[in-house]
């Protein structure tokens, strides 16, 4: 619980306060950006919550936050603004409550009529484990790749989940019940397809579903600093031109969502998704590089 005796200076006056527990993962700016603010490796409060949907807003970065960093003075908070559904009876949710075990990476549910599917582990809570139940169970556990497991293995064992991962970040989840092979593209089921992407982590994977929705694990995200696609160069520990190469195979794909594990979340026009991915590979073969949220 976050402690207002230990908040970190500058934030504007008011309710709601960071505290130096901190780690600076971006979870609650994703959530929102106007309220809160990168500052040096911390967050603050930019400014206080002024309408109804703000606090709704600010409650999600509060739940997401995996330090447990966001307070509110003198007010309950409600846990049922998660999961949140993205768009109307799309099936696809943030989960929210994002995992210190998974550096406070975005874990994905998607309810669908041949079985329900988590991207990624959220952090344990019984809240989420009621909701998940009320919209059908799980039936697959899919990972990204080693660094985002969260509590998958908790998930899956309470609704008797496969869980799958690449056969090289096998050794990370010994409880995963499948492995991908490799290759650069392979239908799981209908609609759902896995993107082999090595460069993050040699097995890191996307996932996409009904050509529309990806699922980028680290290896892709939307950056508010720059406006655009980004991905995370101090953090790829694998290979940087592997990972160059990974993301140039994606041209062409109809993307509509990017949806990563770190950073900022994306919803795309026509074209746009190639337009900003063939920008973001200049950048990534060019001097003068800048990793930012």
């Amino acid at each position: 619980m976050a402690d207002p005796t230990r908040a970190v200076a500058g934030s504007a006056p008011g309710p709601w306060f960071v505290d130096d527990s901190c780690m600076g993962c971006d979870a609650s700016r994703q959530c929102a950006p106007s309220i809160f603010r990168e500052h040096g490796a911390l967050t603050i409060v930019a400014r206080q919550p002024e309408s109804p949907e703000d606090e709704v807003a600010a409650t999600r970065a509060l739940l997401s936050c995996p330090t447990g960093s966001i307070g509110v003075k003198g007010r309950p908070v409600s846990m049922d603004v998660f999961p949140q559904e993205l768009e109307p009876a799309s099936g696809v949710h943030l989960c929210g409550f994002n995992s210190p075990r998974a550096y406070g990476g975005n874990a994905w549910f998607i309810a669908r009529p041949g079985g329900n599917l988590l991207v990624d582990g959220p952090r344990w809570t019984p809240h989420l484990k009621r909701r998940f139940e009320a919209l059908g169970g799980l039936r697959d556990v899919l990972l990204t790749h080693r660094d985002d497991l969260g509590d998958a293995e908790r998930y899956a064992a309470a609704f008797g989940a496969r869980v799958w991962i690449h056969e090289t970040e096998r050794s990370a989840a010994p409880f995963a019940t499948d492995v991908f092979a490799a290759g650069p593209r392979t239908t799981l089921r209908d609609g759902l397809e896995v993107l082999e992407v090595p460069g993050h982590t040699r097995g890191s994977v996307m996932f996409l579903l009904d050509g529309r929705w990806l699922f980028t694990g680290d290896s892709l995200f939307s950056s508010r600093h720059h406006g655009t696609l980004h991905a995370h160069r101090a953090q790829c520990w694998y290979s940087w031109p592997e990972q160059q190469r990974s993301l140039a195979s994606l041209r062409g794909l109809p993307v509509e969502w990017v949806l990563p594990g770190h950073g900022g979340r994306a919803r795309l026009g026509p074209g746009e998704f190639d337009a900003q991915l063939d920008a973001l590979l200049h950048r990534m073969g060019a001097p003068g590089w800048v990793d930012a949220w």
